[in-house]
């Protein structure tokens, strides 16, 4: 798929878009998608489907694109919404509600074209919408990213003249430069609370960070040129989670919005910052989608799943409704430039080079590129105590890889349910214990060292060292039962050309064409788990080569070496 000028992200952006015209609610105000449930009511999930599509449309007019049906659609939704009269009306929202979410794409689409969704609406129709948007002002907010929803509420309130609360904006603007820990990097809220580095950095917080350093840089040009310093210094560190190939690094939570990952460098070409140079920030955006757009995201209608590369529930979280996934419109941003931008004419890059290790100490990983493109990510499981699901899945597994992805579990009564690669897995008494988050982790500049415990009566310090090829593990078990575990490699697709599985003393090995995974012990026995079917993000159909362990009482020292290639 060609990408290259704004004709060509412009055709991308309907393509995604154009199938949901005739889903619509007859007054625009709610699109329904599908029939999978969330923690929040249908009528939400509803106006969650309406509101993201809004990302990617508001640049393409704000850029001189002109797709009038959805601009209809668009006002005679914002109308019955928020008309409490009418029957389309979105309700009235509660504290931390998800509708105060949604409200961020409206508030954006109002700051970046006010003459096409606001100036046309009629004054009661403009007091109607400026009143539901200041709800926001009046019920309490998770205190994480969801703060910057209500900074961008009052900014485009503000913007058009409507009452707002500036002094809560400011209020919460502090709050979250409370979370700044260092070169470019947050924490999703309080540090000691939710302690994790994620995606919610670069497409949330950075993000919203950048808009904001456009759309106040007159009100407050101080605190603008901090967004854009931060996003400077972040955005040269973010560029090791993208591979060669265009994938970005499968880990944490909200991985459902899929090409999202690359949003944050939409928002930098689209505020005038290089924390790269443009033509590599546009090889990063244009090889993501590129990637994206060769996976079966899309159901037989056109509209986006749920899942990641393919539809996938298992790997969901509880507030993922059939409209979650456009919030990766937020990507298209960079529609909003003009035909004149260098943007589109500059060349789609490589990545620059970089260190074979780094350990980049403000997000608490230590990122790893082999020599093949791959990416390597050793993570210290550090999360947050307020689970959304999977988390130990997301979050605590030993090693991320952009060609491998992940494992989410169907349950723990079994290895092939749990599906544990990247992990070292204890069963005791028919049920399956991993890490869910260490005790305390050590970040040097050469590995990465946990301790953590499964279950109790066992605890294990674990050291992850890169090597040429992958990675060698060490694990020292204090273990108070005889018990077994797994030491367990990538998830490997099975049912692809050149497929075969091999065991011999202590290793095992899965390959296909395209793709191998050695696990090697120096004691133990090679095995190969027989995942459940849609268990990984990556391939409906894989196995797992590993090393299983008798682990005695006492203490037992563990060495098993990692390694993969991989050619996609």
């Amino acid at each position: 798929m060609k990408l290259q000028n704004r004709a060509d992200f412009e055709a991308l952006m309907l393509r995604i878009l154009d199938p949901l015209k005739p889903l619509y609610s007859p007054g625009g105000a709610l699109l329904p998608l599908g029939q999978t449930g969330t923690t929040y009511p249908r009528r939400t999930i509803e106006m969650e489907g309406f509101s993201r599509p809004l990302w990617a449309l508001a640049p393409y007019w704000m850029g001189g694109g002109r797709a009038e049906d959805f601009a209809q659609i668009y006002r005679r939704g914002l109308a019955a919404g928020t008309n409490p009269e009418n029957a389309e009306y979105w309700g009235d929202p509660q504290d931390c509600d998800q509708l105060f979410v949604e409200m961020a794409a409206i508030a954006a689409a109002i700051l970046e074209v006010p003459g096409t969704i606001w100036d046309p609406l009629s004054d009661s129709e403009k007091q109607n919408l400026s009143r539901w948007l200041d709800t926001i002002n009046h019920h309490s907010l998770p205190h994480c990213n969801w703060l910057f929803f209500r900074i961008l509420v009052n900014l485009a309130l503000d913007s058009v003249g409507m009452p707002c609360d500036l002094a809560l904006m400011e209020q919460d603007l502090d709050e979250v430069d409370s979370w700044y820990v260092g070169s470019g990097w947050y924490t999703d809220g309080t540090p000691n609370i939710k302690p994790q580095r994620d995606y919610y950095i670069p497409w949330a917080i950075q993000y919203y960070g950048v808009l904001y350093s456009v759309f106040a840089a007159e009100r407050d040009p101080e605190r603008a040129e901090v967004f854009r310093e931060r996003a400077m210094a972040f955005g040269k560190e973010f560029a090791f989670w993208f591979d060669e190939n265009g994938a970005a690094l499968p880990y944490g939570r909200s991985l459902g919005y899929r090409f999202g990952q690359c949003a944050f460098y939409s928002a930098c070409v689209f505020a005038g910052l290089e924390p790269l140079p443009l033509p590599v920030m546009k090889g990063i955006i244009v090889r993501n989608l590129q990637w994206w757009c060769e996976k079966p995201i899309f159901d037989r209608d056109g509209v986006l799943t749920i899942g990641y590369t393919y539809p996938q529930l298992y790997m969901s979280e509880q507030y993922n409704s059939p409209g979650s996934p456009y919030w990766g419109m937020k990507t298209f941003l960079v529609i909003a430039l003009p035909e004149t931008h260098p943007f589109w004419s500059a060349p789609a890059a490589p990545l620059p080079a970089m260190p074979a290790v780094y350990a980049m100490k403000n997000a608490d990983l230590l990122m790893q590129r082999l020599p093949d493109g791959q990416v390597n990510a050793y993570a210290p499981a550090e999360v947050e105590k307020n689970e959304h699901g999977q988390f130990a899945e997301k979050y605590a597994k030993f090693v991320y890889n952009t060609r491998f992805g992940f494992s989410a579990s169907r349950s723990y009564a079994a290895l092939e349910q749990a599906a544990p690669d990247s992990m070292l897995a204890f069963v005791l008494g028919g049920q399956v214990f991993v890490r869910r988050r260490s005790e305390s982790f050590t970040l040097l500049e050469d590995r990465l060292i946990s301790r953590w415990s499964p279950f109790m009566g066992i605890t294990v310090v674990t050291e992850l060292i890169p090597t040429a090829k992958g990675h060698l593990r060490r694990h020292r078990v204090e273990s108070a039962y005889d018990c077994a575990a797994w030491d367990c490699g990538f998830a490997v697709p099975k049912f692809r050309e050149g497929f075969a599985v091999k065991t011999e003393g202590g290793r095992a090995e899965a390959r296909n064409a395209a793709q191998c995974c050695t696990v090697t012990g120096k004691s133990g026995e090679g095995v190969i788990i027989g995942a459940w079917p849609n268990t990984s993000l990556y391939d409906p159909n894989t196995v797992i080569p590993a090393v299983k362990y008798a682990i005695p009482a006492g203490v037992t020292e563990l060495e098993t070496l990692v390694e993969s290639e991989a050619d996609e």
